[in-house]
């Protein structure tokens, strides 16, 4: 009796994996969006960032500022190359590229705010990148 009451709630826990999957799946994006591929489930159902597509003018894509993810990508693209890992050391970068400082670190925690609530965003910057 175990045995098929197990079977059971394997069907149903089956099933009902498939239902969430289709209520939450990730949508394609249609022309003039960016999206995020592969991912069948947005992790925003669950409380992560979003994989929803985002249009190229969407507001979550523009600059912090004065500061886009352009800019943003080459200051950390530097940073990276230095060994610098620090929000001082950052800011020193930033600066020697043309930028305010205090004004690019801004940019900086907003720029990793929309990163955490959308894929899209940080699928863009690994593209400046050049990942």
């Amino acid at each position: 009796m175990g045995l098929f009451k197990n079977i059971k709630a394997g069907m149903d826990s089956a099933a009902n994996a498939q239902r969430f999957a289709m209520a939450n799946a990730t949508q394609a994006p249609t022309a003039g969006q960016l999206g995020v591929a592969g991912m069948p489930v947005d992790p925003a159902s669950i409380g992560g960032p979003s994989t929803q597509p985002l249009a190229a003018d969407d507001p979550m894509l523009a600059p912090v500022d004065g500061i886009g993810l352009a800019e943003y990508a080459a200051v950390s693209k530097q940073a990276q190359a230095r060994g610098v890992t620090s929000e001082a050391g950052m800011g020193e970068i930033a600066a020697e590229m043309g930028y305010d400082p205090a004004v690019f670190l801004a940019a900086t925690q907003e720029w990793m705010r929309r990163m955490g609530q959308s894929m899209v965003v940080g699928q863009q910057f690994r593209a400046h990148m050049g990942y």
